[in-house]
């Protein structure tokens, strides 16, 4: 087991080493200088110079430069931005867990009406049913995000005027950050206007979520379907019935679990896609992640944003996704007997 842990320690430090030589490379093929490039400084004195030399290793080899740049970036020395003249490690931190939010809520919808979905599916006898289902979640896949984001805008926000379609609170209520996380920090204000503001906050969170949501919704639906067809032929099941213990009881204990297995290995899978349409959702509905900040910072052609950008998001989605594969290795009973090496 520790073998197999050192061994996804390493695969994730040779992933974050390759991605950051991809970011090292680019920095040489922007159209500025490379002091600026590398420290948001566009008119940088003597003194920053030299300690910029000294810090990146400028007049040293790519290879001691490169070294240097990893060191640096890691340890959260990103520059400033040129846009707001603010550390960007500062700005990262003040983005991420907007981005967190969004996504956490939109990973809990798909997964409390993706799984029931996907089940009622498998175990329907109705060939309507089945098929309106798979319908839907075919539809689903094949929507384009920004299409499907501004209807939802078009309808919801415009033309019935329930829901809001910009931003993540409404700039009236004046909340103090404390986690990052506005439904938390609306809920720990002393505000007297506290639960108003969690209102408000959950109503800017729908239209982005839901919209957010679809793509794991359907992928989740069609595995959990063919996850449970595949569980509920399965000898143990079929002793379970046997014995007279209620569908529903076997549904729960026995298929359901072991059907999630494979709905959690397609989490991982997904995590990629689901990061590139997070962003175009939080452009679309001004939502201040990391992903608006990141295009913000492409169309003002502040570089260093751009780096602290890919590089975030980047090492999220290569350490989520061994994470994953290490959790769904650790509860796959099949992953367990290769592990070990016993049949």
């Amino acid at each position: 087991m520790w073998r197999y842990f050192f061994r996804r320690v390493s695969l994730f430090l040779a992933t974050t080493l390759i991605m950051m030589a991809v970011l090292f490379y680019a920095t040489h093929l922007f159209p500025v200088d490379e002091h600026y490039a590398l420290t948001g400084i566009q008119q940088p004195t003597a003194d920053q110079i030299a300690q910029a030399n000294d810090e990146f290793h400028l007049q040293s080899n790519r290879f001691s430069q490169f070294i240097a740049y990893v060191e640096q970036r890691l340890s959260g020395n990103m520059g400033i931005s040129n846009n707001s003249q603010q550390p960007v490690f500062d700005e990262l931190k003040a983005v991420l867990p907007a981005s967190f939010e969004l996504s956490l809520f939109s990973g809990f919808i798909a997964l409390i009406f993706g799984v029931p979905i996907g089940v009622i599916a498998a175990l329907s006898k109705n060939k309507l049913i089945q098929r309106s289902i798979l319908g839907l979640t075919l539809t689903g896949y094949s929507i384009p995000v920004f299409w499907l984001g501004l209807t939802l805008s078009l309808w919801f926000g415009v033309n019935l005027g329930w829901l809001p379609i910009s931003g993540q609170i409404n700039l009236l209520y004046q909340i103090e950050p404390v986690s990052g996380f506005m439904l938390i920090d609306t809920l720990l204000s002393d505000s007297i206007y506290s639960q108003q503001a969690f209102v408000d906050a959950l109503m800017h969170l729908i239209l982005p979520a839901i919209t957010l949501a679809v793509l794991p919704f359907t992928l989740i639906v069609r595995i959990t379907r063919q996850a449970m067809l595949q569980v509920m032929n399965q000898t143990y099941i079929r002793a379970a019935e046997a014995r007279g213990l209620h569908t529903f009881k076997i549904i729960i204990r026995h298929a359901l679990p072991n059907a999630m297995i494979p709905v959690l290995k397609s989490i991982g899978i997904m995590l990629g896609s689901f990061a590139s349409y997070g962003i175009v959702v939080e452009v679309i509905f001004s939502w201040p992640g990391v992903g608006s900040w990141l295009v913000s910072g492409i169309y003002q052609r502040d570089y260093t944003v751009i780096q602290a950008g890919i590089l975030s998001v980047s090492l999220l989605i290569i350490f989520l996704s061994i994470l994953i594969e290490f959790i769904h290795t650790a509860i796959n009973p099949m992953s367990k007997k290769e592990l070990y090496a016993t049949y």
